[in-house]
């Protein structure tokens, strides 16, 4: 039997669902939410969606929109310091364990997101 990739696993609303969540509690916090460019977060949260989709395994719909992901790239104007890694990082983590996805996909993602979020990294503050 082949193996399956986590879009397949756990199906294309999960990943919207997923972002909703994740904007839902980026927008509680005045400190995070003042990092995205746009007042209204749904093309942000648009964009993450399309762009989880793809990186698990579903259409390459984000790159066909976007070109190539180059996340550090796209995130090089906004100051990401440790803190706001935390705080992005508690709003992801929030989200999935709000959705209760099961193992293994859960535990791959708890650890991508930790790791992209740690390489967006690009402010020191003392």
């Amino acid at each position: 039997m082949a193996e399956i990739s986590v879009y397949e696993y756990l199906g294309e609303e999960f990943f919207f669902e997923l972002v909703d969540k994740f904007y839902q509690r980026v927008a509680l916090d005045a400190e995070l939410k003042a990092l995205y460019p746009e007042e209204d977060l749904k093309p942000a949260q648009e964009r993450l969606a399309f762009f989880l989709i793809q990186y698990w395994g579903g259409p390459d719909t984000y790159s066909q929109q976007r070109g190539h992901p180059r996340l550090r790239m796209r995130h090089q104007p906004y100051p990401i310091d440790h803190t706001m890694r935390e705080k992005w990082l508690a709003c992801m983590l929030g989200a999935l364990d709000e959705l209760s996805p099961i193992d293994p996909p859960y535990s791959m993602m708890k650890e991508y997101f930790n790791q992209a979020a740690l390489a967006m990294v690009n402010t020191i503050s003392y």
